[in-house]
């Protein structure tokens, strides 16, 4: 674990929260109803977002696939996830769930390809890989029942460090918690009743088929990276500031340095009107 500086007051954020809620799980139903779908498919990791997520599209009374799709997945994620589906199945009768175990799709994909590159370049490449079966997972049963797939990505994340794989789970049809920060997804978290062990769980993506957290792989923890998103929207830079404070800031330059490609619109050759 790396040393930790929270810069952020988490109670500083004085969401109405009740609020939030009620606004996004009608922007959800009428997005929904408007799009003339039977409802939403949501993988479950485990994790704060995707419970947040599901628990909002429950709400909405429309129907809620919840997918569950470990490729192989520590044992933690799994026991989280389930734990968080049982729970929202007996509170909402609009859930239901399937499983698909994609570990033999992700290990036959692995004998079709070649390695080349150092072993940190192909983990990251299989790693993504994991995350894109996924996105092809639910697309599958988005198709078969008429349902949108609910993206589960928050603000640091979409918008910020670019932690997400590029048409992988950025692939989905819309963003319900993407303009609330991390700290804020756990308030709403709380207030819906999601299971205290998700609460309390480190944040992981679940690509490298081990428990390392977020944290482990950014180098920061997500308190930091508010604090750094907000220093640089307030135009501050990396000389503003010493020590710890220093390092997550340029921590969170060079994440949405190199991940801008993620967060805008995939560039289009404009081709001279004279040319065509």
């Amino acid at each position: 674990m790396f040393a930790k500086v929270v810069f952020l007051d988490l109670n500083s954020f004085k969401m109405q929260t009740e609020n939030v809620v009620d606004y996004i799980v009608n922007w959800l139903k009428d997005y929904a109803t408007n799009a003339g779908v039977n409802g939403f498919v949501i993988g479950i990791s485990g994790g704060i977002d995707s419970a947040v997520t599901s628990t909002l599209c429950a709400k909405t009374g429309l129907n809620v696939l919840c997918i569950e799709m470990p490729i192989h997945q520590a044992e933690s994620h799994v026991t989280r996830a389930q734990e968080h589906i049982t729970q929202l199945k007996a509170r909402f009768d609009n859930v239901s769930d399937a499983r698909t175990n994609l570990t033999p799709v992700f290990e036959e994909f692995k004998t079709e390809v070649f390695f080349d590159g150092d072993q940190a370049t192909i983990d990251m490449a299989l790693a993504n890989t994991r995350a894109r079966l996924r996105m092809t997972t639910l697309y599958y049963y988005a198709g078969l029942y008429q349902l949108l797939v609910a993206g589960t990505g928050n603000k640091v994340e979409d918008f910020g460090v670019g932690f997400y794989t590029k048409y992988g789970d950025g692939g989905v049809d819309l963003s319900p918690i993407a303009d609330l920060l991390k700290s804020q997804v756990y308030q709403l978290g709380e207030f819906l009743e999601v299971p205290e062990s998700i609460i309390k769980a480190a944040p992981s993506d679940g690509l490298f088929g081990d428990a390392r957290s977020d944290e482990d792989q950014i180098g920061a923890s997500y308190p930091e990276l508010e604090w750094a998103m907000d220093m640089n929207d307030k135009g501050k830079t990396a000389d503003n500031f010493s020590g710890r404070e220093k390092t997550v800031f340029e921590i969170y330059k060079g994440y949405n340095s190199r991940n801008k490609h993620k967060m805008i619109p995939i560039p289009i050759c404009e081709i001279p009107k004279d040319l065509i």
